[in-house]
């Protein structure tokens, strides 16, 4: 699947068990009949729903206001006087498909109840939360991390059948920030529908340009332009957030606060998945290697004494890959026989993986092989989207792992849990089906057009590392925060460090990247613990930059 298993599907899903029971329910909802368009035909008409609802947060109740709605946005070109004549016709085309192509993009804003449309602007912080995919649905986020209830599975096996626990979610920002999350066009409650609709809104580029108008929009809606405004993106969601910081700064004059990335990946040659099909490219088994490491070391792998700490023996492992693995790799054919087999040995060390593998392999384990080779002694595969789930292997000779154990483990849960939260609770009144995923492929379009270039660049691979370096050194107030967990082998921890640490900036600069890894995987707030300390982190961030 080459680029586009990099740019990490988390499937995830559940089932919200007895939350009409729960103390802690929201209030019962006011349904809004829907904002009605004035003019000629549109294929969409925006719409909300309203409720309140207490979340607890460090044992203090916070109230707030929840709404879900929609937002009609338009595809790049859009023009509105040409759409108006066409329509005033004698004999309009009324056929949707014929149309220009329209996104209906589902949202859930949480307001803190005093500052909850009063009419007024806030000056209460601002966070638009989205997942990545890309085409995926934001209930990962929402359900899993930082909405008002959280879905509870398990964080090393298989989560057991309906019902699914869902409690108060403590680790909410709500306590820092206002919250809105976000699916993207074709994904969750999100439509799209037009004449080349797939191409309008499903591509790098398209994609931040509807992301764009939909915060535009939503801050005319709430009159929260004077809001300190940040983003929260998730995987292909950093990437998402690269692009769309750039692009807010300097095509709608939005300056932002903050961006936060969780599970970064901004240069796709980095991706581990299939390294093997971008040649001369070694940079992906260098930052995946402590990844590896890490996983190794959690499945009592490593050969010899195993350390008893994790973060002093990743330390060692990054320094390694750095240099002499690194060294190794880029002179290719030309390294001698002695020193392939050292380097294989100390792969070996660090990996428990046999040498005579890795020398078959020429030094170079993507995450497929290693996910599939780990553990193969026992028959058992290991997860890429979170390398501490394990499942039986379905294919003890293939090259590569079959299937990913994390993602058969959780998704039920999280499904289940947002269809019926957003139905009972929320009371969104979806006519059809939520999608987890937009069908997105092969027809999202990775060519970029990065800051500079006359037009976009149609490579392999996509990077968008110049986007996120032009915006900071524009904007040189913009803090970002870089966040991951040491058992993700889809978006490996030290890529993301790889990419800030190689961002065209002047030293200056710098000081305004931070960093916090947790002992988890992509998703980070599977682990309790490391939610506790992602909430903590992120809050900590926005408290100190929306001064």
């Amino acid at each position: 699947m080459s680029e586009h298993r990099a740019v990490v599907a988390i499937l995830s899903s559940a089932i919200m068990a007895l939350l009409a029971q729960s103390s802690l329910a929201a209030d019962d909802a006011k349904t809004a009949e829907p904002a009605k368009v004035s003019g000629p035909d549109r294929i969409f008409q925006s719409s909300e729903v309203s409720s309140t609802g207490t979340v607890t947060i460090g044992g203090k109740p916070v109230s707030y206001q929840a709404v879900a709605g929609t937002l009609v946005i338009h595809g790049p070109g859009w023009d509105d006087v040409a759409w108006r004549e066409q329509a005033a016709a004698p004999n309009p085309d009324k056929d949707k498909e014929g149309l220009p192509p329209e996104a209906s993009m589902f949202y859930t804003a949480y307001f803190r109840q005093e500052n909850a449309r009063k009419g007024g602007s806030s000056p209460r912080p601002l966070m638009f939360i989205y997942n990545g995919g890309p085409g995926s649905a934001t209930l990962w986020l929402h359900m899993g991390a930082f909405g008002p209830r959280r879905v509870v599975v398990r964080e090393d096996g298989h989560t057991p059948p309906a019902p699914y626990p869902v409690i108060n979610n403590a680790y909410s920002l709500l306590d820092v920030s206002d919250l809105v999350f976000i699916d993207a066009p074709g994904a969750g409650f999100s439509r799209i529908a037009g004449k080349d609709k797939e191409k309008a809104f499903w591509g790098v580029d398209a994609d931040s340009h509807a992301f764009t108008r939909f915060i535009q929009q939503f801050l005319n809606k709430y009159n929260r332009w004077n809001s300190p405004k940040y983003l929260f993106g998730e995987s292909y969601g950093t990437t998402r957030s690269a692009v769309l910081a750039n692009e807010l700064a300097s095509t709608a004059s939005i300056d932002l606060n903050g961006v936060i990335l969780l599970s970064t990946i901004l240069n796709f040659d980095l991706s581990v998945d299939s390294p093997s099909f971008n040649p001369g490219v070694d940079t992906a088994y260098v930052t995946a290697l402590p990844t590896m490491a890490a996983t190794a070391w959690y499945h009592k792998r490593l050969p010899g004494n195993r350390p008893a700490d994790l973060e002093p023996f990743l330390r060692e492992v990054e320094k390694f890959a750095v240099t002499d693995y690194a060294a190794a790799l880029y002179q290719g054919a030309r390294l001698d026989t002695a020193s392939r087999q050292r380097i294989a040995e100390r792969l070996y060390a660090y990996l428990g993986v046999p040498v005579d593998y890795v020398l078959k392999s020429d030094l170079r384990l993507s995450g497929g092989q290693f996910a599939q080779q780990l553990q193969l002694p026992g028959e058992l595969t290991t997860g890429r989207i979170d390398t501490r789930f394990s499942g039986p292997s379905l294919d003890l000779l293939s090259k590569e792992a079959q299937y990913d154990p994390f993602i058969s483990s959780v998704a039920s849960a999280y499904v289940a849990a947002w269809n019926d939260y957003s139905r009972s609770t929320l009371k969104f009144p979806a006519a059809d089906g939520f999608k987890i995923f937009a069908d997105v492929f092969p027809k999202w379009d990775m060519a970029h057009q990065a800051p500079g270039m006359p037009m976009p660049f149609t490579g392999l691979t996509t990077n968008v590392m110049l986007d996120l370096a032009t915006v900071m050194k524009q904007n040189p107030n913009l803090k970002v925060l870089n966040t991951g967990g040491y058992y993700d082998l889809a978006t490996p921890y030290f890529e993301g460090v790889y990419e800030m640490e190689h961002l065209p900036l002047p030293d200056s600069l710098r000081a305004n990247i931070e960093y916090k890894f947790f002992p988890s995987g992509h998703m980070v707030y599977l682990n309790e613990p490391a939610l506790a300390g992602l909430h903590d982190t992120v809050a900590d961030f926005v408290r100190r930059t929306s001064r």
